[in-house]
């Protein structure tokens, strides 16, 4: 049966989600190409441990640059998948994949780089709605082009929003207070980030997925802002002070804050004051949702990762 799995290239392999992404293709078996730049590679040894890593799961390291078409394309035309997971800095260049894409011609399935929000479904403001266009451009693209596709909303990652309770900012749980944006009553959701590598690669030779959204919205972890403090106060035993934010407010300090704060403001004010990964029901004409369509998937809950914190 192994040698029936699609061969699947990975560019951005060594980026938050795209690591787990190279790691669930490996374990699950299938012919797995990562795609890496080596003068990146060289000259960072953190990045060079876990190319060893990959190259020990059995991955294959293809050197090489999204930006040279030409190269590209040679690695395209070796495998049947392609998962971008470039992170929002990358987005505008996700043309140039595209392009390769369409010249290679043998692309069965392409996962353009989304893994967060539904960008149809947000209400978001600047800068994260520039970001979300961007996607929501390359996914009329490849509706209008007929390129096979599979699109995975994976909302919000645990390891970089559950440490801090959701607050924008901090690494680590609160001590003494927590700052909630909104009435902290809207619904998030958070995915391990492992198992949104693991239910990526299961849709990628499932024809249930082709040409769908893949929501990972497991019911275990879907809480508000307050249930997930309140979560926390009950593990520990030690009461946080909350403090509310109002919309307004939000808006103020997404403005004033320096460039690098203002992204995963805007993104945070999507899911913790809007509602957007929740405020929707998915529509089964084009969504799925993961955890029902693999239910074989153990997936880590939120209650399971905050014990990982204590």
């Amino acid at each position: 049966m192994a040698s029936t799995k699609s061969k699947i290239l990975i560019l951005g392999g060594t980026g938050w989600i795209g690591q787990c992404l190279v790691r669930a293709s490996a374990r699950a078996g299938h012919p797995t190409f990562a795609l890496i730049r080596e003068s990146s590679a060289s000259s960072n040894p953190a990045k060079e441990k876990l190319l060893e890593e990959f190259r020990a799961a059995g991955v294959n390291i293809v050197y090489g640059d999204y930006n040279n078409h030409d190269s590209l394309v040679k690695a395209i035309k070796e495998v049947d998948v392609l998962i971008s997971s470039l992170g929002h800095d990358q987005l505008p260049d996700q043309h140039k994949i595209y392009a390769a894409v369409k010249e290679a011609g043998n692309v069965k399935r392409f996962f353009p780089s989304e893994f967060g929000n539904d960008v149809d479904n947000v209400h978001a403001v600047e800068p994260a709605k520039s970001m979300f266009e961007i996607k929501v451009q390359m996914r009329r693209i490849l509706e209008k082009d007929n390129i096979p596709y599979t699109i995975v909303v994976g909302n919000f990652t645990s390891g970089y929003f559950l440490p801090s309770l959701g607050e924008a900012g901090p690494w680590s749980p609160p001590t003494e207070r927590v700052i909630i944006m909104g009435d902290g009553n809207a619904k998030v959701i958070f995915n391990l980030e492992e198992d949104i590598g693991t239910f990526t690669i299961k849709a990628v030779d499932d024809p249930r997925t082709l040409n769908k959204i893949l929501y990972i919205r497991p019911h275990g972890n879907i809480y508000s802002q307050n249930e997930l403090i309140s979560l926390w106060e009950k593990k520990t035993g030690k009461k946080l002070e909350r403090v509310y934010v109002p919309e307004e407010e939000v808006l103020k300090q997404i403005q004033e804050a320096p460039e690098h704060r203002k992204i995963p403001l805007s993104i945070h004010h999507t899911a913790f004051v809007k509602g957007d990964h929740t405020n929707f029901e998915i529509d089964p004409s084009y969504g799925l949702e993961a955890s029902q369509l693999y239910p074989d998937v153990k997936y880590t809950t939120v209650d399971e990762f905050l014990d990982r914190l204590i």
